[in-house]
Protein backbone atom coordinates (compact mmCIF):
# COMPACT_ATOMS: atom_id res chain seq x y z
CA UNK A 1 0.00 0.00 0.00
CA UNK A 2 2.92 2.06 0.59
CA UNK A 3 4.12 2.38 -2.98
CA UNK A 4 0.60 2.94 -3.52
CA UNK A 5 0.58 6.13 -1.44
CA UNK A 6 3.63 7.03 -3.23
CA UNK A 7 1.99 6.80 -6.22
CA UNK A 8 -0.91 8.77 -5.59
CA UNK A 9 0.94 11.70 -4.21
CA UNK A 10 3.21 11.98 -7.06
CA UNK A 11 -0.17 11.71 -9.55
CA UNK A 12 -1.72 14.59 -7.14
CA UNK A 13 1.70 17.06 -7.02
CA UNK A 14 1.55 16.52 -11.31
CA UNK A 15 -2.24 17.56 -10.71
CA UNK A 16 -1.24 20.79 -9.13
CA UNK A 17 1.47 21.39 -11.62
CA UNK A 18 -0.65 20.88 -14.40
CA UNK A 19 2.04 18.70 -15.68
CA UNK A 20 0.49 16.42 -18.91
CA UNK A 21 1.98 12.68 -17.89
CA UNK A 22 1.68 9.78 -19.59
CA UNK A 23 0.06 7.66 -16.37
CA UNK A 24 -3.00 10.03 -16.87
CA UNK A 25 -5.14 8.52 -19.63
CA UNK A 26 -6.94 11.49 -21.48
CA UNK A 27 -9.74 10.78 -23.81
CA UNK A 28 -11.79 13.33 -25.40
CA UNK A 29 -15.63 11.57 -26.50
CA UNK A 30 -17.60 13.07 -29.53
CA UNK A 31 -21.45 12.59 -28.75
CA UNK A 32 -23.53 10.11 -30.67
CA UNK A 33 -26.45 8.02 -30.23
CA UNK A 34 -26.39 6.18 -27.49
CA UNK A 35 -25.52 2.98 -28.45
CA UNK A 36 -22.90 3.30 -30.62
CA UNK A 37 -20.41 5.74 -28.47
CA UNK A 38 -20.25 5.98 -24.85
CA UNK A 39 -19.73 9.94 -24.23
CA UNK A 40 -16.51 10.52 -22.49
CA UNK A 41 -16.07 14.00 -21.18
CA UNK A 42 -12.17 14.66 -21.23
CA UNK A 43 -10.87 13.59 -17.27
CA UNK A 44 -7.86 12.70 -15.91
CA UNK A 45 -7.75 8.58 -14.56
CA UNK A 46 -5.34 7.30 -11.64
CA UNK A 47 -4.31 3.68 -12.31
CA UNK A 48 -3.53 0.87 -9.10
CA UNK A 49 -3.25 -2.77 -9.97
CA UNK A 50 -5.83 -3.80 -7.72
CA UNK A 51 -8.49 -2.11 -9.48
CA UNK A 52 -7.37 -2.62 -12.91
CA UNK A 53 -9.66 -3.24 -16.11
CA UNK A 54 -7.71 -6.41 -17.52
CA UNK A 55 -9.10 -8.30 -20.82
CA UNK A 56 -8.01 -11.48 -21.33
CA UNK A 57 -7.68 -12.89 -25.44
CA UNK A 58 -6.48 -15.81 -27.27
CA UNK A 59 -4.08 -14.21 -29.88
CA UNK A 60 -5.04 -16.65 -31.99
CA UNK A 61 -8.45 -16.38 -31.84
CA UNK A 62 -8.89 -12.38 -31.46
CA UNK A 63 -8.30 -10.56 -34.50
CA UNK A 64 -6.51 -11.18 -37.95
CA UNK A 65 -3.96 -8.07 -38.47
CA UNK A 66 -2.10 -10.08 -41.06
CA UNK A 67 -3.12 -13.30 -43.04
CA UNK A 68 0.76 -13.30 -44.73
CA UNK A 69 1.21 -15.24 -42.08
CA UNK A 70 -1.35 -17.53 -41.25
CA UNK A 71 0.53 -20.97 -41.96
CA UNK A 72 4.11 -21.35 -40.75
CA UNK A 73 6.22 -24.88 -40.33
CA UNK A 74 3.76 -26.68 -42.78
CA UNK A 75 1.26 -26.84 -39.78
CA UNK A 76 -1.05 -27.96 -42.21
CA UNK A 77 -2.72 -31.45 -40.76
CA UNK A 78 -6.24 -31.64 -40.21
CA UNK A 79 -7.08 -31.02 -36.65
CA UNK A 80 -10.24 -31.81 -34.10
CA UNK A 81 -12.48 -29.03 -33.94
CA UNK A 82 -11.15 -25.93 -33.00
CA UNK A 83 -7.72 -27.06 -32.66
CA UNK A 84 -5.42 -25.50 -35.18
CA UNK A 85 -4.36 -22.06 -35.98
CA UNK A 86 -7.07 -19.71 -36.84
CA UNK A 87 -5.08 -16.70 -38.54
CA UNK A 88 -5.48 -14.41 -35.08
CA UNK A 89 -1.74 -12.08 -34.21
CA UNK A 90 0.05 -9.47 -32.26
CA UNK A 91 -0.99 -6.90 -35.65
CA UNK A 92 -4.67 -7.80 -34.89
CA UNK A 93 -4.41 -6.66 -31.28
CA UNK A 94 -2.50 -3.36 -32.30
CA UNK A 95 -5.19 -2.38 -34.94
CA UNK A 96 -7.75 -2.80 -32.11
CA UNK A 97 -6.21 -0.54 -30.04
CA UNK A 98 -5.79 1.90 -32.46
CA UNK A 99 -9.25 1.71 -32.83
CA UNK A 100 -10.01 2.66 -29.48
CA UNK A 101 -11.87 -0.54 -28.82
CA UNK A 102 -10.51 -0.92 -26.11
CA UNK A 103 -10.71 2.10 -24.35
CA UNK A 104 -13.93 2.42 -25.13
CA UNK A 105 -14.45 -0.72 -23.27
CA UNK A 106 -12.43 1.10 -20.33
CA UNK A 107 -9.87 -1.06 -20.46
CA UNK A 108 -6.27 -0.71 -18.94
CA UNK A 109 -4.72 -3.60 -19.59
CA UNK A 110 -4.59 -5.69 -21.85
CA UNK A 111 -3.15 -9.91 -21.23
CA UNK A 112 -2.97 -12.15 -23.92
CA UNK A 113 -1.77 -15.98 -24.90
CA UNK A 114 1.82 -16.55 -25.22
CA UNK A 115 3.88 -15.16 -28.32
CA UNK A 116 7.02 -17.15 -28.12
CA UNK A 117 7.53 -19.98 -30.86
CA UNK A 118 5.60 -22.72 -30.53
CA UNK A 119 6.36 -26.13 -31.26
CA UNK A 120 6.19 -26.96 -34.81
CA UNK A 121 4.00 -30.35 -35.36
CA UNK A 122 1.19 -30.93 -33.37
CA UNK A 123 -0.25 -34.28 -30.92
CA UNK A 124 -3.37 -35.78 -30.22
CA UNK A 125 -4.06 -35.34 -26.07
CA UNK A 126 -7.09 -37.43 -26.19
CA UNK A 127 -9.23 -33.98 -27.63
CA UNK A 128 -8.00 -34.32 -31.67
CA UNK A 129 -5.19 -33.00 -33.27
CA UNK A 130 -3.89 -30.13 -31.93
CA UNK A 131 -1.65 -27.35 -32.87
CA UNK A 132 0.24 -24.98 -29.74
CA UNK A 133 -2.39 -22.00 -31.55
CA UNK A 134 -3.02 -20.97 -27.46
CA UNK A 135 0.96 -20.35 -27.01
CA UNK A 136 1.24 -22.76 -24.17
CA UNK A 137 3.68 -25.13 -25.80
CA UNK A 138 7.28 -23.50 -26.06
CA UNK A 139 9.63 -24.34 -28.30
CA UNK A 140 12.12 -21.56 -28.36
CA UNK A 141 11.43 -18.93 -25.55
CA UNK A 142 14.05 -16.53 -27.31
CA UNK A 143 11.65 -16.40 -30.14
CA UNK A 144 8.42 -15.02 -31.35
CA UNK A 145 6.24 -17.59 -33.29
CA UNK A 146 5.89 -16.47 -36.88
CA UNK A 147 2.04 -17.22 -36.60
CA UNK A 148 1.37 -14.55 -33.80
CA UNK A 149 3.79 -12.20 -35.53
CA UNK A 150 7.70 -10.74 -35.21
CA UNK A 151 9.60 -9.33 -32.76
CA UNK A 152 8.88 -5.64 -34.26
CA UNK A 153 4.88 -6.36 -34.12
CA UNK A 154 5.10 -6.82 -30.57
CA UNK A 155 7.08 -3.74 -29.99
CA UNK A 156 4.88 -1.73 -31.55
CA UNK A 157 1.65 -3.59 -30.02
CA UNK A 158 3.30 -2.18 -26.52
CA UNK A 159 3.81 1.17 -27.73
CA UNK A 160 0.32 1.56 -29.48
CA UNK A 161 -0.95 0.24 -25.88
CA UNK A 162 1.22 3.15 -23.84
CA UNK A 163 0.33 5.56 -26.07
CA UNK A 164 -3.20 4.75 -24.89
CA UNK A 165 -3.13 4.39 -21.22
CA UNK A 166 -3.70 0.67 -21.38
CA UNK A 167 -0.63 -2.17 -19.63
CA UNK A 168 0.48 -4.88 -21.11
CA UNK A 169 0.82 -8.41 -19.60
CA UNK A 170 2.52 -11.14 -20.96
CA UNK A 171 1.75 -15.10 -20.45
CA UNK A 172 4.44 -16.69 -19.33
CA UNK A 173 5.31 -20.06 -18.80
CA UNK A 174 7.87 -21.68 -16.93
CA UNK A 175 6.69 -24.82 -16.07
CA UNK A 176 7.12 -27.20 -19.19
CA UNK A 177 8.11 -27.48 -22.84
CA UNK A 178 5.70 -28.42 -25.84
CA UNK A 179 4.88 -31.94 -26.26
CA UNK A 180 7.19 -34.45 -27.91
CA UNK A 181 6.04 -34.61 -31.67
CA UNK A 182 7.15 -36.53 -34.90
CA UNK A 183 9.29 -33.23 -35.70
CA UNK A 184 9.76 -32.07 -32.15
CA UNK A 185 12.26 -33.63 -30.19
CA UNK A 186 12.12 -33.30 -26.05
CA UNK A 187 14.66 -31.55 -24.44
CA UNK A 188 17.40 -33.16 -22.89
CA UNK A 189 16.86 -35.31 -19.89
CA UNK A 190 18.53 -33.09 -17.64
CA UNK A 191 16.54 -29.59 -18.44
CA UNK A 192 12.96 -31.81 -18.21
CA UNK A 193 11.23 -34.76 -16.94
CA UNK A 194 8.52 -37.09 -18.50
CA UNK A 195 7.33 -38.87 -15.42
CA UNK A 196 5.31 -39.45 -13.24
CA UNK A 197 2.48 -37.71 -14.40
CA UNK A 198 0.86 -35.56 -11.68
CA UNK A 199 -1.55 -36.91 -9.26
CA UNK A 200 -2.02 -33.58 -7.29
CA UNK A 201 -1.97 -35.90 -4.27
CA UNK A 202 0.69 -33.92 -2.07
CA UNK A 203 2.99 -30.84 -2.77
CA UNK A 204 5.41 -32.81 -4.32
CA UNK A 205 3.40 -34.93 -6.68
CA UNK A 206 2.08 -31.48 -7.74
CA UNK A 207 5.51 -29.68 -8.69
CA UNK A 208 7.73 -32.57 -9.33
CA UNK A 209 5.51 -33.98 -12.15
CA UNK A 210 4.54 -34.05 -15.70
CA UNK A 211 0.97 -31.85 -15.34
CA UNK A 212 -0.46 -34.68 -18.18
CA UNK A 213 1.55 -37.00 -20.22
CA UNK A 214 3.52 -36.11 -22.76
CA UNK A 215 3.83 -32.69 -21.48
CA UNK A 216 7.56 -32.35 -20.10
CA UNK A 217 8.38 -30.73 -17.05
CA UNK A 218 10.83 -28.61 -16.87
CA UNK A 219 13.18 -29.60 -13.17
CA UNK A 220 12.34 -26.40 -11.98
CA UNK A 221 13.90 -27.32 -8.16
CA UNK A 222 17.28 -28.34 -9.25
CA UNK A 223 20.05 -25.78 -9.21
CA UNK A 224 22.39 -28.30 -10.88
CA UNK A 225 23.99 -26.38 -13.76
CA UNK A 226 23.39 -27.48 -17.76
CA UNK A 227 24.14 -27.28 -20.87
CA UNK A 228 22.53 -25.59 -23.78
CA UNK A 229 20.41 -28.29 -25.81
CA UNK A 230 21.60 -28.73 -29.09
CA UNK A 231 18.87 -28.71 -31.29
CA UNK A 232 19.01 -24.72 -29.47
CA UNK A 233 22.39 -23.79 -30.22
CA UNK A 234 21.74 -25.50 -34.21
CA UNK A 235 18.75 -22.91 -34.64
CA UNK A 236 20.59 -19.78 -33.26
CA UNK A 237 23.65 -20.36 -35.20
CA UNK A 238 21.28 -21.09 -38.73
CA UNK A 239 19.24 -18.08 -37.37
CA UNK A 240 22.21 -15.84 -37.17
CA UNK A 241 22.33 -14.69 -33.55
CA UNK A 242 24.23 -17.48 -31.62
CA UNK A 243 26.85 -15.21 -30.67
CA UNK A 244 24.12 -12.49 -29.47
CA UNK A 245 22.34 -15.29 -27.18
CA UNK A 246 25.55 -17.22 -25.87
CA UNK A 247 27.21 -13.30 -24.60
CA UNK A 248 23.56 -12.30 -23.54
CA UNK A 249 23.60 -15.18 -20.90
CA UNK A 250 27.27 -14.85 -19.99
CA UNK A 251 26.35 -11.59 -18.82
CA UNK A 252 23.05 -12.69 -17.36
CA UNK A 253 25.08 -15.25 -15.01
CA UNK A 254 28.08 -12.97 -14.24
CA UNK A 255 25.47 -10.52 -13.06
CA UNK A 256 23.38 -12.85 -11.09
CA UNK A 257 25.82 -15.40 -9.42
CA UNK A 258 22.71 -17.54 -10.59
CA UNK A 259 24.12 -21.56 -11.37
CA UNK A 260 23.08 -22.25 -14.71
CA UNK A 261 20.16 -24.43 -13.88
CA UNK A 262 17.14 -24.96 -16.23
CA UNK A 263 14.67 -22.25 -14.73
CA UNK A 264 17.88 -19.65 -14.34
CA UNK A 265 17.91 -19.53 -18.45
CA UNK A 266 14.41 -19.58 -19.05
CA UNK A 267 13.44 -16.57 -16.33
CA UNK A 268 16.54 -14.88 -18.19
CA UNK A 269 14.49 -15.29 -21.16
CA UNK A 270 11.37 -14.04 -20.56
CA UNK A 271 13.00 -11.00 -18.35
CA UNK A 272 14.32 -9.80 -21.98
CA UNK A 273 10.80 -9.23 -22.98
CA UNK A 274 10.31 -6.95 -20.20
CA UNK A 275 14.18 -5.37 -20.27
CA UNK A 276 13.78 -4.91 -24.08
CA UNK A 277 9.99 -3.61 -24.77
CA UNK A 278 8.88 -2.13 -21.32
CA UNK A 279 5.70 -4.75 -20.61
CA UNK A 280 4.62 -4.05 -17.69
CA UNK A 281 3.52 -7.38 -16.25
CA UNK A 282 3.50 -11.03 -16.47
CA UNK A 283 0.01 -13.27 -16.00
CA UNK A 284 1.81 -16.42 -15.04
CA UNK A 285 0.75 -19.95 -16.10
CA UNK A 286 0.67 -23.05 -13.72
CA UNK A 287 1.81 -21.31 -10.69
CA UNK A 288 1.34 -24.00 -8.51
CA UNK A 289 3.30 -26.43 -10.58
CA UNK A 290 6.49 -25.29 -9.67
CA UNK A 291 8.41 -24.38 -6.88
CA UNK A 292 7.28 -21.33 -5.08
CA UNK A 293 11.11 -20.12 -4.53
CA UNK A 294 10.97 -19.75 -8.48
CA UNK A 295 8.69 -16.75 -8.41
CA UNK A 296 10.60 -14.84 -6.01
CA UNK A 297 13.50 -15.41 -8.74
CA UNK A 298 11.44 -14.56 -11.42
CA UNK A 299 9.81 -11.44 -9.97
CA UNK A 300 13.09 -10.11 -8.92
CA UNK A 301 14.66 -10.41 -12.37
CA UNK A 302 11.16 -8.86 -14.19
CA UNK A 303 11.58 -5.54 -11.58
CA UNK A 304 14.91 -5.46 -12.26
CA UNK A 305 14.17 -5.48 -16.09
CA UNK A 306 11.70 -3.79 -15.44
CA UNK A 307 13.02 -0.79 -13.47
CA UNK A 308 16.18 -0.77 -16.06
CA UNK A 309 13.84 -0.45 -19.42
CA UNK A 310 12.42 2.48 -17.96
CA UNK A 311 16.08 4.21 -16.89
CA UNK A 312 16.64 3.93 -20.46
CA UNK A 313 13.29 4.83 -22.08
CA UNK A 314 12.66 7.64 -19.52
CA UNK A 315 9.97 9.39 -22.66
CA UNK A 316 8.33 6.29 -22.45
CA UNK A 317 7.32 5.51 -19.11
CA UNK A 318 3.60 4.98 -18.90
CA UNK A 319 3.57 5.53 -14.70
CA UNK A 320 5.34 4.84 -11.90
CA UNK A 321 3.65 1.23 -11.17
CA UNK A 322 6.44 -1.46 -10.17
CA UNK A 323 6.33 -4.73 -12.27
CA UNK A 324 3.18 -6.45 -11.20
CA UNK A 325 2.47 -10.48 -11.37
CA UNK A 326 -0.44 -12.32 -11.29
CA UNK A 327 -0.45 -15.96 -11.18
CA UNK A 328 -2.73 -18.77 -11.91
CA UNK A 329 -2.23 -21.14 -9.09
CA UNK A 330 -5.69 -23.74 -10.32
CA UNK A 331 -8.82 -23.47 -8.06
CA UNK A 332 -7.26 -20.62 -5.41
CA UNK A 333 -10.23 -18.79 -4.36
CA UNK A 334 -11.00 -15.44 -2.45
CA UNK A 335 -12.13 -17.33 0.50
CA UNK A 336 -8.42 -18.84 0.92
CA UNK A 337 -6.91 -15.31 1.93
CA UNK A 338 -2.84 -15.50 1.64
CA UNK A 339 -2.80 -19.21 1.72
CA UNK A 340 -3.29 -21.47 -0.95
CA UNK A 341 -3.52 -25.10 0.71
CA UNK A 342 -2.02 -28.67 -0.79
CA UNK A 343 -2.51 -31.53 1.59
CA UNK A 344 0.60 -31.46 3.23
CA UNK A 345 1.82 -28.10 2.67
CA UNK A 346 0.56 -24.62 3.07
CA UNK A 347 1.63 -22.27 0.62
CA UNK A 348 1.13 -18.00 0.15
CA UNK A 349 1.79 -17.30 -3.19
CA UNK A 350 1.97 -13.69 -2.49
CA UNK A 351 5.04 -13.53 -0.43
CA UNK A 352 6.54 -14.83 -3.66
CA UNK A 353 6.12 -11.91 -6.08
CA UNK A 354 2.27 -12.26 -7.16
CA UNK A 355 0.30 -8.61 -6.45
CA UNK A 356 -2.53 -11.14 -7.34
CA UNK A 357 -3.95 -14.58 -7.62
CA UNK A 358 -6.97 -15.25 -10.59
CA UNK A 359 -9.89 -15.78 -8.05
CA UNK A 360 -11.76 -19.19 -9.39
CA UNK A 361 -14.50 -18.42 -7.21
CA UNK A 362 -16.64 -15.57 -9.05
CA UNK A 363 -18.31 -17.65 -11.12
CA UNK A 364 -19.99 -19.45 -8.64
CA UNK A 365 -20.10 -16.37 -6.27
CA UNK A 366 -21.98 -14.62 -9.05
CA UNK A 367 -25.13 -17.16 -8.21
CA UNK A 368 -25.88 -15.31 -5.31
CA UNK A 369 -27.27 -11.35 -4.74
CA UNK A 370 -25.31 -8.38 -5.64
CA UNK A 371 -24.80 -7.67 -1.95
CA UNK A 372 -23.58 -10.97 -0.26
CA UNK A 373 -21.04 -11.08 -3.24
CA UNK A 374 -19.80 -7.42 -2.67
CA UNK A 375 -19.76 -7.40 1.02
CA UNK A 376 -17.68 -10.54 1.14
CA UNK A 377 -15.32 -9.68 -1.54
CA UNK A 378 -14.75 -5.95 0.38
CA UNK A 379 -14.63 -7.92 3.50
CA UNK A 380 -11.49 -10.03 2.44
CA UNK A 381 -9.77 -7.46 0.12
CA UNK A 382 -9.66 -5.66 3.01
CA UNK A 383 -8.67 -7.65 6.28
CA UNK A 384 -6.32 -10.88 5.09
CA UNK A 385 -5.52 -9.64 1.69
CA UNK A 386 -5.00 -5.97 2.38
CA UNK A 387 -2.36 -4.37 -0.31
CA UNK A 388 -2.42 -7.17 -2.59
CA UNK A 389 -5.61 -8.37 -4.75
CA UNK A 390 -7.28 -10.68 -6.64
CA UNK A 391 -8.14 -10.98 -10.21
CA UNK A 392 -12.21 -12.12 -10.87
CA UNK A 393 -13.37 -13.76 -14.22
CA UNK A 394 -16.59 -15.25 -15.03
CA UNK A 395 -15.35 -17.13 -18.25
CA UNK A 396 -12.02 -18.33 -19.34
CA UNK A 397 -9.97 -19.91 -22.18
CA UNK A 398 -9.86 -23.55 -19.94
CA UNK A 399 -12.21 -23.43 -17.34
CA UNK A 400 -15.60 -25.70 -19.02
CA UNK A 401 -17.83 -25.01 -16.13
CA UNK A 402 -18.36 -20.81 -16.85
CA UNK A 403 -20.75 -18.78 -15.49
CA UNK A 404 -24.03 -18.17 -17.71
CA UNK A 405 -22.24 -20.37 -20.47
CA UNK A 406 -25.42 -19.95 -22.73
CA UNK A 407 -25.18 -16.59 -22.61
CA UNK A 408 -28.34 -16.25 -21.33
CA UNK A 409 -28.15 -12.46 -19.53
CA UNK A 410 -24.78 -11.02 -20.30
CA UNK A 411 -26.17 -8.09 -18.57
CA UNK A 412 -26.27 -9.11 -15.27
CA UNK A 413 -22.99 -10.97 -15.95
CA UNK A 414 -21.19 -7.28 -16.42
CA UNK A 415 -22.92 -5.81 -13.26
CA UNK A 416 -21.31 -8.81 -11.18
CA UNK A 417 -17.57 -8.93 -13.04
CA UNK A 418 -17.56 -5.21 -13.26
CA UNK A 419 -18.64 -4.03 -10.01
CA UNK A 420 -17.23 -6.92 -7.90
CA UNK A 421 -14.03 -5.53 -5.70
CA UNK A 422 -11.35 -6.65 -6.80
CA UNK A 423 -9.53 -6.20 -10.51
CA UNK A 424 -11.60 -7.27 -13.33
CA UNK A 425 -10.51 -10.01 -16.27
CA UNK A 426 -13.14 -9.82 -19.23
CA UNK A 427 -12.46 -12.56 -21.53
CA UNK A 428 -12.09 -11.80 -25.09
CA UNK A 429 -16.56 -11.54 -26.16
CA UNK A 430 -17.81 -11.87 -22.80
CA UNK A 431 -18.37 -8.23 -23.55
CA UNK A 432 -20.51 -9.22 -27.25
CA UNK A 433 -22.16 -13.01 -25.36
CA UNK A 434 -19.91 -14.74 -27.84
CA UNK A 435 -20.92 -18.16 -28.42
CA UNK A 436 -19.29 -20.57 -25.62
CA UNK A 437 -21.31 -23.98 -26.98
CA UNK A 438 -19.84 -24.40 -30.47
CA UNK A 439 -21.35 -27.24 -32.10
CA UNK A 440 -18.79 -30.24 -32.78
CA UNK A 441 -16.92 -29.65 -29.73
CA UNK A 442 -16.86 -31.97 -26.95
CA UNK A 443 -18.44 -30.81 -23.25
CA UNK A 444 -16.73 -32.35 -20.91
CA UNK A 445 -14.10 -31.27 -18.69
CA UNK A 446 -10.90 -32.44 -20.56
CA UNK A 447 -12.07 -31.25 -24.08
CA UNK A 448 -14.53 -28.63 -23.05
CA UNK A 449 -11.36 -26.04 -23.93
CA UNK A 450 -12.19 -26.05 -27.33
CA UNK A 451 -15.81 -24.66 -27.23
CA UNK A 452 -14.66 -21.94 -25.24
CA UNK A 453 -11.65 -21.04 -27.64
CA UNK A 454 -13.68 -19.79 -30.94
CA UNK A 455 -13.06 -16.65 -33.22
CA UNK A 456 -13.77 -13.50 -31.98
CA UNK A 457 -17.63 -12.84 -33.03
CA UNK A 458 -16.73 -9.25 -35.36
CA UNK A 459 -19.08 -10.43 -37.38
CA UNK A 460 -21.99 -10.45 -35.13
CA UNK A 461 -21.06 -6.57 -33.69
CA UNK A 462 -21.57 -5.31 -37.22
CA UNK A 463 -24.92 -7.01 -37.79
CA UNK A 464 -26.85 -8.10 -34.77
CA UNK A 465 -28.50 -4.89 -32.37
CA UNK A 466 -28.92 -7.28 -29.63
CA UNK A 467 -25.04 -8.08 -30.03
CA UNK A 468 -24.49 -4.06 -30.13
CA UNK A 469 -26.93 -3.56 -26.88
CA UNK A 470 -25.18 -6.05 -25.02
CA UNK A 471 -21.80 -4.51 -25.56
CA UNK A 472 -22.89 -0.73 -25.05
CA UNK A 473 -23.82 -2.15 -21.34
CA UNK A 474 -20.30 -3.62 -20.51
CA UNK A 475 -18.80 -0.15 -22.43
CA UNK A 476 -21.07 1.96 -20.00
CA UNK A 477 -19.46 -0.39 -16.79
CA UNK A 478 -16.54 -0.73 -18.12
CA UNK A 479 -15.72 3.06 -18.16
CA UNK A 480 -17.14 3.93 -15.29
CA UNK A 481 -15.34 1.42 -13.28
CA UNK A 482 -11.93 2.73 -15.19
CA UNK A 483 -12.62 6.06 -13.95
CA UNK A 484 -13.41 5.33 -10.52
CA UNK A 485 -10.66 3.41 -8.46
CA UNK A 486 -13.42 3.34 -5.61
CA UNK A 487 -15.38 0.37 -7.47
CA UNK A 488 -12.40 -2.11 -7.83
CA UNK A 489 -10.97 -0.90 -4.50
CA UNK A 490 -12.56 1.29 -2.64
CA UNK A 491 -14.90 0.06 0.76
CA UNK A 492 -18.27 -0.67 0.29
CA UNK A 493 -21.76 -0.43 1.60
CA UNK A 494 -25.47 -1.02 1.26
CA UNK A 495 -27.36 2.80 1.37
CA UNK A 496 -30.84 1.09 0.63
CA UNK A 497 -32.00 -2.40 -0.03
CA UNK A 498 -35.33 -1.81 -1.91
CA UNK A 499 -34.27 -0.48 -4.16
CA UNK A 500 -30.89 -1.81 -4.04
CA UNK A 501 -28.25 1.08 -3.92
CA UNK A 502 -24.49 0.95 -2.40
CA UNK A 503 -21.68 3.52 -2.14
CA UNK A 504 -17.93 2.56 -2.87
CA UNK A 505 -15.33 5.08 -1.08
CA UNK A 506 -11.69 5.35 -1.84
CA UNK A 507 -9.44 7.65 -0.03
CA UNK A 508 -5.61 7.29 -0.45
CA UNK A 509 -3.55 10.39 0.88
CA UNK A 510 -5.11 13.52 -1.20
CA UNK A 511 -7.08 11.28 -3.42
CA UNK A 512 -10.36 10.85 -2.86
CA UNK A 513 -13.40 9.40 -4.72
CA UNK A 514 -16.81 8.56 -4.21
CA UNK A 515 -19.52 6.76 -6.29
CA UNK A 516 -22.95 5.53 -5.76
CA UNK A 517 -24.10 2.31 -7.82
CA UNK A 518 -28.14 1.49 -8.36
CA UNK A 519 -28.99 -2.11 -9.35
CA UNK A 520 -32.27 -4.11 -10.12
CA UNK A 521 -33.93 -0.77 -10.31
CA UNK A 522 -37.71 -0.46 -11.60
CA UNK A 523 -38.23 1.02 -15.22
CA UNK A 524 -39.26 5.13 -15.12
CA UNK A 525 -39.66 6.99 -12.37
CA UNK A 526 -36.88 5.50 -9.28
CA UNK A 527 -35.66 7.12 -5.98
CA UNK A 528 -32.30 6.41 -4.66
CA UNK A 529 -31.56 6.63 -1.05
CA UNK A 530 -28.17 8.42 -0.22
CA UNK A 531 -28.32 10.04 2.81
CA UNK A 532 -25.30 9.60 4.83
CA UNK A 533 -23.13 9.41 1.62
CA UNK A 534 -23.69 12.60 -0.81
CA UNK A 535 -25.57 15.80 1.46
CA UNK A 536 -28.68 17.72 -0.25
CA UNK A 537 -27.73 20.38 -2.81
CA UNK A 538 -25.03 18.01 -4.34
CA UNK A 539 -24.95 17.84 -7.69
CA UNK A 540 -23.98 14.17 -9.35
CA UNK A 541 -24.10 12.63 -13.13
CA UNK A 542 -25.67 9.51 -13.67
CA UNK A 543 -23.10 8.36 -16.44
CA UNK A 544 -25.75 5.37 -17.79
CA UNK A 545 -28.67 7.52 -18.11
CA UNK A 546 -26.51 10.94 -19.14
CA UNK A 547 -28.34 12.49 -16.94
CA UNK A 548 -27.54 15.66 -14.36
CA UNK A 549 -29.58 14.78 -10.75
CA UNK A 550 -29.20 17.39 -7.53
CA UNK A 551 -29.76 15.39 -3.96
CA UNK A 552 -32.58 16.33 -2.17
CA UNK A 553 -34.03 14.91 1.01
CA UNK A 554 -31.03 12.40 0.94
CA UNK A 555 -32.66 10.76 -2.15
CA UNK A 556 -31.88 10.97 -5.67
CA UNK A 557 -34.83 11.10 -8.46
CA UNK A 558 -34.35 9.39 -12.18
CA UNK A 559 -37.11 8.87 -14.38
CA UNK A 560 -36.04 6.74 -17.66
CA UNK A 561 -35.90 2.68 -18.61
CA UNK A 562 -32.91 2.02 -17.30
CA UNK A 563 -32.38 -0.64 -14.35
CA UNK A 564 -29.31 0.70 -13.34
CA UNK A 565 -27.38 4.18 -12.09
CA UNK A 566 -24.03 5.00 -12.11
CA UNK A 567 -23.59 8.08 -9.97
CA UNK A 568 -20.55 10.29 -9.69
CA UNK A 569 -20.10 13.98 -8.55
CA UNK A 570 -20.88 16.73 -11.15
CA UNK A 571 -17.92 18.15 -12.17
Amino acid sequence: MKRLLSAVVIFSLLIACKEKRKDIIEEVSVKTDTISKVIEPKKDYPFTWEAANIYFLLTDRFNNGNTENDVNFDRTASTGPLRGFKGGDIQGITHKIEEGYFSDLGINAIWFTPVIEQIHGSTDEGTGNTYGYHGYWANDWTALDPNFGTRKDLETMVKTAHKNGIRVLMDVVLNHTGPVTDIDEAWPEEWIRTQPTCDFATYETTTECTLVENLPDIRTESNEAVELPDALLAKWKEEGRLSQELDELQLFFERTGYPRAPRYYIIKWLTDYVNNLGVDGFRVDTVKHVNENAWSELYKEASYAFENWKKMHPEKVLDQQPFYMVGEVYNYGISSGREFEFSDKKVDYFAHGFKSLINFELKEDAKKDYESIFRKYNKFLHSELSGKSVVNYLTSHDDSHPYDADRKDPFRAANVLLLTPGASQIYYGDETARDLTIEGTADNPVQGDATLRSFMNWDELDSLPRTKEILHHWKKLGTFRRNHLAIGTGRHKRLGKSPYVFSRTYVEGDYKDKVVVGLDLPKGKKSLWVKGFFGDGTKLYDTYSETEVTVENGKVLLENDFNIALLELKE
